[in-house]
């Protein structure tokens, strides 16, 4: 759908002094833009969110590449995936490696997030200014965590293990 639509809608944008960072503003941001107009242009609404959040994820990626020098390997990940300070999964999957014998920047762009063809887009323009190397997955690899989930839900369920409806989401759970 954003594809159909103009980025024309401004939303807001959280800043961290490290490379943590949340999109639960910029979400939060849509559901209220949404509520307070329904007939809000929906493919202008997607625009704007793929663009901001495009945004977010290359500053942060601009400022992993100026601390990678002479550090190795350094995360970008999504703030709201901690409990109790432990990364439980990475949405945005990227991460910079510095090489010293060349002084060469690799990154990384993988996970479901690495499918939308605006962030792919926007992450070549980068790879071009900055001068580094981005390495990409084939489409078909870029997939999600629900795929996972509902696979093992699936074999859960033939081994009988069910659950009524009083059962609770317990996000850092293991499988």
């Amino acid at each position: 759908m954003a594809k159909q639509g103009t980025a024309c809608i401004e939303l807001p944008k959280t800043h961290f002094d490290n490379l943590d960072f949340s999109f639960s503003g910029i979400k939060t941001a849509v559901i209220n833009l949404n509520h307070k107009d329904p007939n809000i242009d929906k493919a202008d609404l997607c625009a704007s969110f793929q663009k901001t959040v495009t945004e977010i994820l290359i500053e942060n990626v601009k400022k992993a590449i100026s601390n990678t020098v002479g550090v190795g390997l350094v995360s970008i990940h999504n703030k709201t995936n901690h409990t109790n300070n432990k990364l439980i999964e990475s949405p945005v999957g990227v991460a910079a490696h510095s090489d010293p014998q060349n002084e060469s920047i690799k990154l990384v762009l993988a996970g479901g997030v690495s499918a939308n063809s605006y962030i792919r887009n926007e992450f070549s323009k980068l790879e071009k200014e900055e001068n580094i190397k981005i390495y990409y997955p084939e489409l078909k690899l870029c997939t999600d965590n629900a795929a996972m989930i509902a696979s093992a839900g699936y074999y859960n369920y033939l081994e009988g293990n069910l659950s009524d409806f009083t059962l609770n989401a317990v996000p850092n759970l293991k499988l």
